[in-house]
């Protein structure tokens, strides 16, 4: 629930909560925007949709959730290769996967039904979302130990490709295989086909890339969270440990593998948890939930989505718990209530400043000794990770 914008410009804690009481911490984390060419079909809110449909990069402080109720997350088509078939994954009515292939016949995807808003602050999940980038046989293939998924928006490119050049090359780590995804939506304002284009010779470039056709925003993570999921039971079933982390991290990839090989294999979920997050009643809070959605005074625990690691036989069954737990558009509170109904509550890591939400100051020493923190703006992040895999002892 705490946001930061997607260039890691600055942070905010919701009143109050305290550090430990504040969530995700995405780089995504933007509200949908319109593109312009919409403004003529939607005159009724053409006002008021304006100020969020022109580049919009990040949302003040002072956002209301009023506008919400312009909210419209419909469908785009984006454009696809010469030829596409559908494959039917027969696990779940969500799993479904578009997989681009090079035949000669062309199959268009069917068009999804009309969009049906669920509601101010719950999101559209469960629904039977298709991959429109993927990468299905990696998992199977190399076998990792650990996967990584990077939650990111499609125009970042920056971000994504500072993780590959630093924590995100690291792929044998202490005799283990680690892998390393970047989970995208789509975006829906002007540019998005040539950004499309874009991203399929990125795909082809690095082999890491996840698309999935909701549209890529601040109120969607909670469905990008459970894609995330889906993919995993789909694709990653012999993987042991799957991570969802921020983009603007720093990630000590051999103390994760390290701590990892000593955790329970099985219904395991660790972070930097909350307890007692407080419900916000302030209708001007940006993390504001009527009691009509969710009625208790407290979130139950959960892990900050800056980043949690969990064991991949959770991915199937907090897909299934979705199912009976409304899908409100706080993710990583999401995930908490999911796993409330599973009765399987987040576990504290082996030492409590594994995971850190507030930026932690670089040094060698300090980042030795610690699994996930977010970053300072102005740290040069290819820089230190250089300086931090120099040779020579840490402290």
């Amino acid at each position: 629930m705490l946001e930061r914008d997607s260039t890691n410009r600055g942070q905010s804690v919701p009143p109050g909560q305290s550090t430990v009481e504040v969530g995700d911490l995405a780089e995504s984390r933007r509200w949908c925007g319109l593109s312009r060419r919409h403004f003529f079909f939607i005159l009724v809110v053409g006002t008021v949709l304006f100020v969020y449909g022109t580049n919009v990069t990040e949302i003040s402080s002072d956002w209301n959730p009023q506008w919400l109720k312009n909210y419209n997350a419909k469908k785009i088509k984006i454009p696809q290769p010469a030829a596409v078939t559908i494959t039917n994954k027969d696990i779940s009515p969500t799993s479904a996967v578009m997989n681009i292939t090079t035949s000669e016949n062309k199959s268009e995807p069917q068009t999804p039904p009309p969009y049906k808003s669920p509601g101010l602050y719950l999101v559209e999940y469960p629904y039977e979302y298709h991959f429109t980038i993927n990468e299905p046989n990696k998992c199977e293939q190399q076998k990792p130990f650990l996967v990584l998924i990077v939650p990111v928006a499609p125009h970042n490119r920056a971000h994504r490709d500072i993780i590959r050049s630093t924590w995100g090359s690291e792929t044998l780590v202490l005799d283990k295989v680690v892998n390393l995804f970047f989970l995208l939506g789509q975006q829906n304002r002007e540019g998005a086909e040539q950004l499309q284009e874009q991203l399929l010779q990125e795909s082809k470039e690095h082999g890491d890339l996840i698309q999935s056709n909701f549209i890529d925003c601040y109120k969607n993570l909670t469905i990008k969270t459970m894609v995330m999921m889906e993919w995993l039971d789909s694709h990653c079933l012999g993987t042991s440990y799957a991570m969802k982390i921020d983009s603007d991290m720093f990630l000590n990839v051999p103390k994760l593998v390290s701590m990892l090989s000593n955790v329970p294999k099985t219904n395991y979920l660790t972070g930097l948890v909350a307890r007692r997050g407080a419900v916000l009643r302030n209708k001007g809070s940006k993390w504001y939930v009527p009691e009509y959605i969710y009625p208790q005074a407290y979130y139950p625990r959960y892990a900050l989505g800056l980043g949690y690691v969990f064991s991949v036989d959770l991915a199937k069954k907090l897909v299934e718990a979705a199912r009976h737990v409304k899908a409100i558009y706080i993710e990583d509170v999401y995930l908490g209530m999911c796993m409330q109904h599973l009765h399987i509550p987040p576990t504290d890591p082996p030492n409590w400043g594994y995971f850190q939400v507030f930026p932690v100051q670089y040094s060698r020493c300090t980042y030795s000794k610690l699994i996930a923190t977010t970053t300072n703006p102005s740290l040069d992040r290819v820089w230190a990770w250089k300086d931090y895999k120099k040779p020579g002892q840490y402290c």
